[in-house]
């Protein structure tokens, strides 16, 4: 390929790039005609966002309550807690924009590759712990939760060398009075020894009870819809076609290839990538003692039910979890 071919192929490119992160048009401001998907950093949101999206059928806005990258999101904070009944503008009015479509920025839309669009999928990390606000002040909007396993979560974020302090959960006054003060002390202590060795393997297990047992307790069966990684990643065909029914997505089998796809965030030692089980592949990185203190921790949230040192989801459990 000649220089002048090169040049025009990259202008193109450039220009296609741009259509579709910059001037997109995003017509139907409505936010029942959006997708919420949540779930915990490391959880399989990326990759299941190109699932549900495997077809484009969606503008895709990546982690929009990114409060360093998107200036209407500077209030919220990376573990943000909103209480149902607050009606905070703070919150309200950005979460009204993102939901419509109305905010465009170089971060959120950077992964977007539809040009002309009615629905959007708002992938997020962040929202876990507002969600039920989320659904009271915007009714009809179809949020998705994935969980996966707790240790499998831990292990990646200690391969990618992330650290977790407990201290944005303990210092949010009306998220201890309303979910955590039973585990204050268990926290804290996770907390010190977090500071003393440097070691978040407890305090990335508590993040994850926090972060899911939060809306475990608040929602009831089929105001929101959970989906387990490891129950994809093993029936795909029925879990994607009851996840699809539940935003009235049709169905198509093209859809599986999606799922043998690894996303754009996956490192190099992703199972999808290395050809690894993609359901019990982390046990080779957590040891017994680190196994034995998880289902401690998750006994703690009554969250063992859920997660034990099977790799698989008690599915069955799910009622006795959440709120009655």
């Amino acid at each position: 390929m000649s220089t002048l071919t090169k040049n025009i192929a990259n202008k193109i490119d450039n220009f296609e790039t741009k259509l579709k992160t910059h001037y997109y048009l995003d017509y139907n401001p409505s936010y029942q005609n959006a997708v919420f998907l949540a779930g915990i950093g490391r959880s399989g949101t990326t990759w299941l966002s190109n699932v549900i999206n495997y077809n484009n059928d969606y503008r895709y806005i990546f982690e929009p309550f990114y409060e360093k990258k998107v200036s209407i999101c500077q209030n919220f904070d990376s573990k943000q807690y909103i209480r149902e009944s607050s009606n905070d503008k703070k919150f309200l009015e950005p979460v009204k924009l993102i939901l419509s479509g109305r905010v465009k920025s170089k971060w959120s839309d950077r992964f977007n590759e539809r040009i002309f669009t009615n629905k959007r999928l708002i992938k997020s990390i962040r929202a876990n712990l507002f969600l039920k606000w989320l659904h009271l002040n915007f009714p009809n909007l179809p949020i998705v939760l994935i969980l996966r396993h707790p240790c499998a979560v831990a292990a990646s974020k200690i391969k990618l060398n992330w650290k977790r302090s407990l201290d944005k959960y303990l210092q949010q006054k009306y998220l201890m009075e309303d979910f955590l003060d039973p585990f204050r002390q268990e926290m804290e202590r996770a907390e010190k020894l977090f500071r003393s060795s440097n070691d978040s393997f407890e305090n990335h297990i508590f993040s994850w009870c926090i972060e899911n047992y939060v809306p475990l307790k608040q929602f009831r069966e089929k105001e929101i819809y959970l989906v387990f990684y490891e129950n994809i990643c093993a029936s795909p065909e029925s879990e994607i076609k009851n996840m699809f029914a539940f935003f009235n997505k049709k169905y198509d089998k093209k859809v599986l290839q999606s799922v043998k796809l690894a996303s754009r965030l996956s490192g190099k030692h992703s199972s999808i990538k290395t050809g690894g089980s993609l359901t019990d592949s982390w046990k080779k990185h957590i040891t017994e003692e680190q196994m034995y203190r998880a289902i401690e921790i998750l006994q703690l949230f009554g969250l063992d039910k859920i997660y034990s040192q099977d790799p698989m989801p008690h599915t069955a459990n799910l009622e006795q979890v959440m709120k009655t």
